[in-house]
């Protein structure tokens, strides 16, 4: 007879680079090995729902090609020939190439590199300790938020709205710049069920018909770049048709009277020419927002990753404060709850020993850093010692070219810390074995919802695998770091910095599962005034003084338009490159992420980039044909896939994908600019002009 095996089955969150935070049910079966990753019904974020990809985690987990001890170069740089070391070596040689770059020219030629490979606060911020105990060039993180940030903090004075749960009570969720059948797929859960329980509409705006406008109930498809434009046009038609909260605009807002004077020739007409949609989308859009007080701006990033990202974030942000659906549950603007948790992250990060005079380098701009461009290095060293983790800047940063270039340097000492053999550890001259998320004890916060939630350590790592605070600790020791932080254990920073930020102990945490983190009604919908000193919403914000979290003067913040606008900035179709292209997310990518999983690549299948018929037909090029397309920066190799949900002109590239899936490992990042986006910096990678054309056979 066959016996019934109780499962066990452990409880943590997930640490990808998705606004959702899922909290996670773990089958545990024994033996290091897990099984099915599932939702836990029991958050009322989650609510039992994750994306495929994280469902199938024992697939990455248990990949048989995951990196599993140290290794070091032993021939020419990417050649891929690495012989094993042990620990100790690899932490000598790494310690040495750091100190080396340091006697021979100063600590601000030793840059560690990092961003979201993990969400975890102390796996991926504890390197910032080992950066500021040394005095290592400081690291400005563009790369993905700060462009978004800005523009909605720009209007609210805090990045934080209403509750995202409330999506379910809203009349009419507006899905803006954002994929979340691809990205985020809880928003979906929240959104149909307003659908299915109150009748709401889900309306989706972006640049190409994707999986998430296939399931709206209208779809709002636009030129890239000129989301600006159409938000202009929805609230010249409020003010225009008396659907304006004027009554709520004169307590909430600074200056609604010339804000509806400079609308005033931003007509549906002045918009349709920009975006491409006809006035009577327009129109008809703007009339259900302004008729529809519970409508919930759901906005994501997408739309910031423009040269004219963050005008554009400002300007959405703006309808709902026009409307005044901010006053309604289920209504107002959300884009990330990132300030209502308030952290003390000094232990983490080791902020009690940053030195502001330490020089800033623009994470978005290693390619012209490493090629040595004085505009980004000022008057310190170059670069010659690197080290990495939780990034895969040789595929995932923009203008590949220069970066690669960089890369290539031999008086450049590269570490990287990896799960897999990346793009980046593939260039690397010590190559680190990293551990995964069920493997180590972290902290998480959630970007799109509410909760903090704590990942305990729930298997042993295979092999030699080391965590990220591990690794930090050990290396901080042989350089001569000094900070109490590399002397804790995970665990015990965690339990620190949860009490030292006012959430009780990391034994509570533990207990509970997870913090609703999510500030009364009152608090997330403004009712008692916008977190500007004057408590008013901005429409016309003082861009230099924006109080985002990342900011950082450039130079470049006098250049906005000081009122909701099109920003004509982006970087035009032109004779020589007549399409624009968007390198938007795949569903079962992320990032570089998953690029190792067997399912996930099957899923996905070969790079496509996806142009209108009509576009393909006037090239003389059929579906399927292998392509090249190109700019300034450069060329790739591609197959065309014939798509008719772009506007013509419009070129999609799902997913950053491998770059070992393109024509001499030329990936996709060869395309898009590194150039910053104003005020405070970000790249610009849906924003770039190409030309096409049918591949010569080589």
């Amino acid at each position: 007879m066959q016996q019934r095996v109780d499962l066990k089955i452990g409880h943590s969150a997930c640490p990808h680079d998705c606004p959702s935070t899922c909290a996670l049910d773990v089958e545990l079966l024994g033996n290091g090995r897990i099984g099915r990753v599932r939702g836990t019904k029991e958050n009322d974020y989650t609510a039992g729902v994750i994306c495929a990809k994280v469902a199938r985690y024992a697939e990455r987990i248990h990949h048989e090609e995951r990196l599993l001890h140290p290794l070091k170069r032993v021939g020419p740089r990417g050649s891929g020939q690495y012989v094993q070391i042990s620990w100790d070596e690899a932490l000598d040689i790494t310690a040495e190439g750091l100190l080396e770059a340091e006697r021979r020219h100063g600590s601000e030629a030793v840059w560690p590199y990092f961003f979201a490979g993990t969400m975890g606060l102390v796996m991926r911020d504890g390197i910032e300790r080992l950066r500021h105990a040394k005095k290592y060039s400081r690291q400005f993180s563009t790369i993905c938020t700060t462009a978004a940030w800005t523009g909605f903090v720009a209007g609210t004075g805090r990045l934080a709205g209403p509750d995202p749960r409330e999506m379910a009570k809203s009349d009419l969720v507006v899905i803006w710049g954002t994929n979340p059948v691809h990205t985020q797929v809880n928003v979906m859960t929240h959104a149909v069920r307003a659908r299915r329980e109150r009748g709401a509409k889900i309306a989706v705006i972006d640049i190409y018909r994707n999986a998430t406008m296939q399931q709206a109930d209208i779809g709002i498809c636009l030129r890239p770049g000129t989301d600006g434009a159409f938000a202009c046009a929805i609230m010249h038609v409020l003010f225009r048709d008396g659907l304006a909260n004027r009554e709520y605009m004169a307590k909430y807002a600074d200056c609604p009277e010339e804000l509806e004077a400079h609308l005033a020739d931003k007509t549906p007409e002045w918009a349709s020419a920009i975006t491409g949609l006809t006035v009577e989308e327009i129109e008809s859009f703007a009339r259900l927002i302004g008729k529809t007080p519970r409508t919930y701006l759901r906005l994501g990033y997408g739309f910031s990753r423009s040269r004219n990202g963050t005008v554009n974030m400002h300007a959405a942000s703006c309808i709902a404060t026009v409307t005044g659906s901010w006053l309604h549950e289920g209504g107002g603007a959300f884009h990330n709850s990132g300030a209502i948790f308030k952290w003390n992250k000094s232990l983490i990060e080791g902020s009690d020993v940053l030195d502001p005079s330490i020089r800033m380098l623009d994470m978005s701009r290693i390619g012209p850093i490493l090629t040595g461009d004085r505009s980004d290095l000022g008057d310190g060293p170059e670069v010659h010692a690197l080290f990495i983790q939780n990034q895969n800047p040789v595929q995932v940063a923009p203008d590949q070219s220069k970066v690669k270039k960089g890369f290539a340097r031999e008086d450049l000492f590269i570490c990287v810390h990896e799960q897999f053999m990346t793009a980046t550890a593939k260039v690397a001259d010590i190559v680190l074995p990293a551990t995964m998320f069920l493997e180590h004890d972290d902290l998480y916060q959630a970007g799109g919802q509410q909760s903090i939630l704590f990942g305990p350590k729930l298997v042993e790592p295979p092999g030699e695998c080391w965590s990220n605070h591990d690794v930090i600790c050990a290396l901080a020791k042989r350089v001569g770091a000094e900070h109490r932080g590399f002397d804790m254990t995970a665990r015990e920073i965690v339990d620190w910095t949860l009490q030292n930020s006012g959430w009780g102990t990391l034994e509570n945490l533990e207990a509970k599962r997870w913090i609703d983190a999510q500030p009364d009604f009152e608090t997330s919908h403004y009712i008692g005034g916008f977190a500007y000193p004057d408590g008013k919403f901005k429409f016309k914000p003082d861009w230099p003084e924006v109080p985002a979290s990342r900011k950082w003067d450039w130079g470049i913040a006098h250049l906005m338009p000081r009122l909701p606008d099109h920003w004509d900035v982006i970087e035009k179709a032109d004779a020589r490159h007549p399409f624009r292209l968007a390198t938007s997310p795949a569903r079962n990518y992320l990032n570089s992420s998953f690029n190792e999983m067997p399912t996930s690549r099957k899923q996905e299948g070969v790079p496509r980039a996806k142009i209108h018929p009509d576009d393909l037909a006037e090239l003389g090029i059929e579906d399927g044909d292998r392509i090249a397309m190109g700019n300034e920066r450069g060329e790739i190799r591609i197959k065309a896939e014939a798509y008719d949900g772009v506007q013509r002109g419009v070129v999609i590239v799902e997913a950053i994908p491998p770059n070992d899936q393109f024509e001499g490992e030329v990936g996709l990042n060869t395309l898009t600019g590194a150039d910053r986006i104003a005020p405070f910096g970000g790249a610009a990678f849906h924003d770039n002009h190409v030309w096409i054309r049918r591949a010569l056979r080589d």
